[in-house]
């Protein structure tokens, strides 16, 4: 192994013992709240796993959503080195200002054959389907827990951004700003298609992660799964549009106690809240080992999508 490579081993570690102990802060904090609960669980290992195995497989369908807008650009990566880059960038969102998943999704890119341009633009691009198709998720499955206006604001932001990369002036004047020596070309509408797709796959899926969890947590739950799976994208989304929270820590628990509570109480509301933050955090950390194992033990070089 080179110096350079070890040096970047070696960041790369520091980072995740920071993040990991952010993370258990995180934890610890929200376990006493959860234990401090007057209400009554029925703890269903056998759903929690569900629940959690879902969460897994949401990571692949949004990680193959970033893949599919790469290739639009003309730019592949591996699964491993995907799941790798996506997974550990992921954790950024638990340090403070809202770049650092952002950041760390180029870098490791770039680490990875992804030029600068298309890594960048591969970023708003992904921020952009997670909002509209996150939206449109909200709009199908309960259109009554926010406004209307809210809604057509949000997918505004992000077809706006799409139409930035999509529309060739735009996204050649972007590609000049980033002082690239080969413009960036527009984004095929077939990438956008294909990575809104998958995220759509992914939203479902979280959705019913979600309410799977629910089911593993609370005696008889009265909360169908398309209730759930609103409730959940639009505390999700919420969360990650407050620049002041890391993670969406406290904004998306606010916004799942408010909307839950008609349906659970206030007592089944809170306990859901706080344990689905615990379940995510673990199913993100857990992910982002798995996916640095993977790496690891990759082959030289990985066949490419096409």
């Amino acid at each position: 192994m080179t110096n350079r490579r070890r040096w970047l081993w070696a960041i790369q570690a520091a980072v995740a013992v920071v993040v990991v102990w952010l993370v258990y802060r995180s934890l610890q904090r929200n376990w006493a709240e959860f234990r401090a609960l007057e209400v009554h669980l029925a703890l269903r290992p056998g759903w929690l796993g569900a629940a959690l195995v879902t969460v897994f497989a949401t990571y692949v369908f949004y990680i193959e959503a970033w893949r599919r807008l790469l290739a639009g650009w003309d730019q592949h990566i591996g699964l491993r080195a995907a799941a790798r880059a996506w997974c550990l960038s992921n954790l950024g969102r638990y340090i403070p200002g809202k770049v650092w998943s952002i950041t760390g999704l180029v870098v490791l890119a770039q680490r990875d054959g992804v030029r600068g341009s298309a890594a960048a633009a591969s970023a708003v691009a992904f921020q952009a389907l997670v909002l509209g198709t996150g939206v449109a998720i909200v709009a199908g499955a309960t259109p009554h827990v926010t406004s209307a206006l809210r809604l057509v604001v949000g997918f505004s932001i992000a077809a706006a951004s799409l139409t930035v990369l999509v529309w060739g002036p735009t996204a050649r004047w972007l590609g000049r700003m980033m002082a690239e020596s080969s413009p960036l070309r527009p984004l095929p509408l077939s990438a956008v298609g294909a990575g809104a797709l998958m995220m759509l796959l992914g939203w479902l899926t979280y959705g019913l992660s979600f309410w799977l969890f629910i089911r593993g947590l609370l005696p008889d739950p009265r909360i169908s799964i398309l209730t759930a799976s609103g409730v959940f994208t639009l505390s999700y989304i919420l969360g990650t549009l407050a620049l002041f929270a890391p993670g969406g820590i406290g904004v998306r628990e606010v916004v799942l106690i408010s909307l839950l509570t008609p349906y659970l109480g206030s007592g089944g509301a809170v306990a859901t809240s706080v344990g689905s933050r615990v379940l995510l955090t673990i199913g993100e950390v857990g992910a982002a080992l798995i996916a640095i194992a993977l790496a690891r033990t990759a082959p030289s070089s990985e066949p490419r999508p096409e």
